[in-house]
């Protein structure tokens, strides 16, 4: 596992949304032999009930420039 965390829900948000957790981690184990960044979200206290997204090289960068896009419209440092 590279990463994990639980995000908490914002003030406002509680009767819609749950807590959530997600772990990033690298997979080699499809039958094109090809490594891939599986990244999992699902409720806090729901393992197993989650939704993986597993995802070549390409999309990887795709969702890093979407994260350090929102983080820009944030006012924050997208950072590296």
């Amino acid at each position: 596992m590279i990463d994990d965390d639980q995000v908490p829900v914002p003030p406002g948000l509680e009767h819609d949304d749950a807590p959530v957790s997600w772990a990033v981690t690298i997979v080699d184990d499809y039958d094109d032999a090809e490594p891939r960044v599986a990244l999992l979200v699902e409720p806090v206290g729901g393992a197993g009930t989650g939704m993986v997204a597993h995802l070549d090289a390409d999309r990887v960068r795709r969702l890093r420039v979407a994260l350090a896009n929102a983080l820009g419209e944030l006012g924050e440092d997208p950072g590296r």
